[in-house]
């Protein structure tokens, strides 16, 4: 499974004036490849010990992420794109719970929370919307199904969406003038998908935690933190008073383990960190 979800989060140095907020801490936690672990890790040096506030955060792009690594291969350029959008999406959070509007601040925004990104559904696999694709075909010149499929994933699952009327090749046809005829096997015999995306399988795990295991550890004054998820292993650490327990990883595999095998797949390891 490639990774391809990144959960990120900042700190600020709260100021009387939200917007002097400044940005002193970043983490992250991603679920699965190599690309998307350094692309989290680029963004975090990009933004720590900067003095940035939020909103100037927000200039980061998907592509200064790539010159940072000095490059990423091409079929990885979504994990860049992951980045940047993990970013927005927490500016968004900062923004909500200090009482920041954006929009009042001139802030456009440009990832999944583009109010302007509600429409159609083109990738299903991925829930990618044509106003979505639309705007970043453009953006980051996307003059091909390999390169969408590169940077923003949508069509990379089932291929349905490539070549059907009103998909990916009509999309780039109306956006740049070009035609490409459409294979007729690609169109009328799609592949299925094989199970669940790595973005699924975590959000899976995140509402067991949630839902499930979390409620029973706080009933003793703890708590589980999620620290990663690389194939089928997810890295754990019992908080507040399970950290210090005698039976802490007798907990990880009895309750932990046991509701993560039950409720998501078998397969699933929780290693403790």
């Amino acid at each position: 499974m490639c990774g391809d979800a990144i959960k990120f989060t900042f700190r600020v140095r709260k100021a009387e004036d939200p917007l002097k907020d400044v940005i002193v801490e970043a983490k992250y936690l991603t679920f699965g490849c190599t690309s998307a672990i350094a692309a989290s890790e680029a963004l975090c040096s990009l933004i720590e010990g900067q003095g940035v506030t939020p909103i100037e955060a927000l200039k980061i792009t998907n592509q200064d992420i790539v010159e940072f690594l000095e490059g990423l291969p091409q079929q990885k350029i979504h994990c860049s794109v992951m980045g940047a959008e993990a970013l927005e999406a927490a500016v968004v959070d900062w923004a909500a719970k200090r009482g920041v509007d954006l929009a009042a601040q001139g802030v456009k925004l440009t990832g999944t929370h583009a109010e302007e990104d509600e429409g159609r559904i083109v990738c299903k696999c991925f829930g990618i919307t044509e106003p979505y694709l639309r705007r970043k075909i453009k953006e980051l010149n996307l003059r091909t199904i390999e390169d969408i499929i590169a940077a923003l994933k949508a069509g990379g699952m089932c291929g349905a969406c490539r070549y059907a009327p009103g998909g990916l090749q009509d999309i780039l046809n109306e956006t740049w003038g070009t035609g490409e005829p459409a294979p007729t096997t690609l169109a009328t015999e799609p592949v299925a998908p094989s199970g669940p995306s790595a973005f699924q399988i975590y959000r899976q795990i995140e509402k067991v935690l949630n839902e499930t295991v979390r409620p029973v550890l706080q009933r003793d004054g703890g708590d589980i933190e999620l620290v990663d998820i690389k194939d089928w292993k997810v890295y754990c650490a019992l908080r507040g008073m399970c950290a210090s327990c005698m039976g802490a990883t007798r907990t990880l595999q009895l309750i932990v383990e046991r509701s993560l095998k039950d409720q998501v797949d078998e397969r699933i390891q929780v290693i403790p960190v």
